[in-house]
Parts: structure tokens; sequence; C-alpha cells
């Protein structure tokens, strides 16, 4: 069966050689973007931190618990600073924090560095946990509604914060934002290596690659809401987050 040809246009066709002898070129610059990469994250662990006060209520499944038991008995904490619009059903909630919170799976890894993830919701508990619910997502999950201001130190939502915990002591290590939680996103490691990258208009690509995809949120949207809704949906749940 012949398959259609696409519509997009294509690479240049050239012979195995030719070929291998230009992924080597790419190749030896993500080798220095390695190594630059792995300087960096030595620079990050040799940064000071701050002392957080380890009392800090959060609401999960328990109830009000102090941010010292978000580590559940380990060393360090990742948290993502998930946004959240009060009293809206899930197509109305935020795509970007969908999105890269969507990608917190497995963390057995984490755990066996000692390492414990955990989504720090802005919303109300209850009506936050049911769009947790709704998408299927099982990390630990806190409102840290009544803490906001000690936590987040003028800070927004959409971004990560990582704490070490010494006994009944927290710190604040390291946190980032913006093109920083990228670091949560294996989507976009894996569409950088495709030869139509992320397909968002702000992308260098040759002229007439494909760009459809803006950046103000419809990069993580299909028809009105975020793209990992829809099989939720097809699945039977339902949307509504007010109980």
């Amino acid at each position: 069966m012949n398959a259609p040809s696409t519509s997009h246009p294509l690479p240049e066709v050239v012979d195995r050689r030719s070929w291998q002898a230009e992924i080597d070129r790419v190749v030896k610059r993500e080798k220095a973007h390695t190594r630059e990469g792995d300087a960096i994250a030595a620079a990050r662990r040799r940064l000071p931190m701050v002392e957080v006060d380890a009392r800090l209520p959060l609401v999960g499944a328990r109830g009000t618990v102090p941010l010292v038991d978000a580590f559940e008995g380990r060393r360090q904490l990742i948290t993502y600073l998930h946004m959240w619009h009060d009293g809206k059903p899930a197509a109305e909630q935020c795509v970007g924090c969908t999105f890269f919170t969507g990608h917190a799976r497995e963390l057995s890894y984490l755990h066996s560095r000692d390492v414990t993830y955990a989504t720090f919701c802005q919303g109300p508990y209850a009506e936050s946990a049911r769009y947790r619910d709704f998408m299927g997502w099982d990390m630990p999950w806190y409102s840290v509604r009544d803490s906001l201001e000690p936590l987040l130190a003028g800070r927004d939502f959409g971004g990560y914060l990582y704490f070490l915990r010494d006994g009944e002591r927290v710190f604040e290590t390291y946190w980032t934002t913006s093109r920083g939680v990228e670091a949560g996103s294996s989507s976009y490691h894996l569409l950088d290596r495709t030869v139509y990258g992320r397909q968002e208009t702000w992308e260098d690509s040759p002229a007439g690659w494909p760009q459809p995809f803006a950046t103000m949120g419809e990069q993580f949207s299909t028809d009105g809401r975020p793209t990992a809704q829809w099989s939720r949906l097809a699945a039977g749940r339902s949307d509504d987050l007010t109980g």
C-alpha cells in the first residue's frame, strides 16, 4: 500500500555517509551542551539555601499537615506549583500547569534517590483534588492556599520549588519558572529531536516548516481545552469539579 506523501516540506535527502557526517557535527555540539549542563548542575549543588517554616500548613488527603510532612520521611522534596481557577470546570483550568503536572507519573526513581515529588496547588483542596482525580494523576497533592505568602515569597505559580529537610528543619535550595519548568517535560525533549520540532511559532526552523502552535497556552490545547483532557472525557469522566 502506498502511503500519501506529506504536505509539509522535507529535509534534503542524502546518502547515509553524508547524513552521518552532519549528525556527527550536531552530536559534537550536543556533547558540549551536555557538559555545560553538567557544570551548571554542579553550580546548583553548591548554592546556599534559605530556611522555610517547617510548620507551614498544607491541606492534603489527610487534612491539614505541616510542610515537613510532605517529605514523607525522605530527605528532599520537589514541588510543582499548580495554578488554579476557583469554581471553573476542568476545561478552564491552567493548560500549562496541566501539561507539566501530567508528565510527573513514574516517581519510583525519585524515591530511590530519597526525593519526594508533590503538587502544591493554589486552589482549595477538595475542588482541586477532584481535578487530579479527573486527570488520573496519583502524585501527592496539597492545597497551599493558607501558606501562599511565606511559601512563595513574592513569586507566582507555574514553577518548581526544591526543598531539603534536616531533621525537623526545612530549607529551600532552588526554584525555577518559565522555560525552567521544561526540565519536567519529556514531551518537549523528545519533540526537540524530531525533524519538525515543537512546531511552535518562536522556533528557528526552515522556511515552510509547520508551526501551527502559538505560545500563549495554545501549544498545550486541542479544540479549546487542555489536550490531555480529551482521553479522560472519552473514558466517561466528568469535568465538573464542584462536587
